[in-house]
């Protein structure tokens, strides 16, 4: 027997009257995406100084729309700016709170010192 009355003995019969068979292999990213949505819709309830929460939770649902879609380069781009602009939201708001505090305190020492005056002022005449 030859070689290639060999090799065709080995294959089977020839390829017409197989029918072609397909696989399907489904590949899953491990590559998890975040997006960030329960921060930013916490800085958009409780500290929207300048709306910049309400900015991350809009790139958030972006990002969220984006994995859903299967874009994973997208939702990764929008999730690292809904992540920046959350984090800014929130330094900034607990800044402002901060500050807000502080100058509700000030201001009511001010102001009991001032009228403090005006009543010394006022028993003095």
């Amino acid at each position: 027997m030859h070689k290639e009355e060999h090799e065709v003995t080995v294959l089977g019969a020839p390829h017409s009257t197989i029918l072609p068979r397909s696989t399907v292999i489904n590949v899953y990213s491990k590559t998890s995406v975040p997006n960030h949505v329960v921060w930013s819709l916490f800085n958009t309830i409780f500290l929207n100084w300048c709306c910049l929460g309400f900015i991350a939770f809009a790139y958030s649902v972006k990002s969220r729309d984006r994995k859903m879609v299967g874009n994973v380069t997208g939702a990764q781009a929008y999730a690292s700016t809904a992540k920046c602009l959350y984090i800014s939201a929130l330094i900034v708001g607990i800044i402002m709170t901060i500050g807000f505090i502080l100058l509700l305190v000030f201001g009511s020492v001010m102001i009991y010192h001032i009228m403090l005056q005006i009543i010394q002022e006022k028993q003095g005449y």
